[in-house]
Parts: structure tokens; sequence; C-alpha cells
């Protein structure tokens, strides 16, 4: 339900990904899914509603790896709504990379950032690793070898925000969380 203006960041976030041309959509929603359903343009992409939303990001990459399982998708490409100074440059320099064997990644200032694109092949050994707030975290470094980093400062800004009040210094909207 975050807000830059009148978009909320989900919409942002799949405005995009459509950009880049990615497809087919899918939206893992946690806290607040009944509100972001709807208030949100998800009519081209398949929601996933992550129950388990507590237990961190690595249960809504599994359950968003599983929606995509059922698709041909080659790979995953892999972008959360709270980095509003992504573009679609930089989801497009990532998304470039798709195969069923890529592991790629966008950086930002030499550290690891999103976007993020997992080769299909990839997909049983992340889901098996990723838990807690670690997203693929575990996974990659097991295999930094052929993980491939994109640098992306030039066309984009990797800051993640992670706290209601760093929200609202870049003007994000934080509404107050029921947490039900």
């Amino acid at each position: 339900m975050l807000r830059l203006g009148d978009t909320l960041l989900v919409d942002r976030a799949l405005d995009l990904l459509r950009e880049a041309g990615a497809a087919p959509l899918v939206v893992v929603l946690g806290a607040l899914a009944d509100q972001v359903q709807e208030q949100a343009r998800l009519d081209e992409a398949t929601v996933v509603v992550n129950r388990g939303w507590r237990t961190g990001v690595g249960s809504s990459l599994r359950a968003g790896l599983a929606a995509l399982a059922e698709t041909p998708a080659d790979a995953a490409l892999v972008l959360p709504v709270d980095m509003p100074g992504l573009t679609a440059e930089a989801v497009c320099r990532v998304a470039a990379h798709c195969d069923r064997d890529s592991l790629v990644c966008a950086s930002y200032g030499g550290q690891r950032g999103y976007p993020m694109l997992f080769g299909r092949d990839h997909w049983p050994g992340i889901s098996t690793l990723a838990n807690a707030d670690l997203d693929a975290r575990p996974y990659l470094l097991a295999r930094a070898g052929q993980l491939r980093w994109l640098p992306c400062d030039d066309v984009a800004d990797g800051t993640d925000v992670d706290t209601p009040d760093a929200a609202r210094a870049l003007g994000i909207e934080v509404p107050e969380r029921d947490e039900g």
C-alpha cells in the first residue's frame, strides 16, 4: 500500500516489468493483501497471497517461484516494490540475460541488488534455501562463481526502503498498518 504520489509502488513495479517485456507477471502479496488487490492494477498478473509473509521475504520468493513453475517461463525476474529508484533500463539490462541457467543481479556501488534474474534450472535450489529475510542469498553465495553482476548505477538507484521513516524521507506515503 506504499504510494509515491498517486501511484502504488506495486503498480509502479508492474509498469517497469511490462515496459521491459516481462511475462507472465506474478505478484506476491503479504500484509494488506486484500487492500492491495482492491486498489492496484493487477488484472494482467497472477496474484499469489503469501499468508506466511511474517516469516520474511524467503516465503514470498518461494511462493512466486511456485506460481511461475506452472508456466513455460525460462527465468524469473525478481523485483521488490520497495525500491522506488529502479528504472525500466535497469530491468531491461538484467532481463537481457534470460535463459534457464541464468543467475544475474543488478549491482549498485559494488553491492548486490535488484532486479535479479533466476533461470528456471535454479528455482528448486533457491526455493529450498530461501528462508526468513535471506531471499536467495544463501543460494547465490554458494554459486558465487556463476552469479553475474551487472552494474546499474548509471541508470537506477538501488536504495531499498525497509522502514517507514526511510520511505517517508523519499516522499513515499506509508499507511497505518493492520497486522491482520
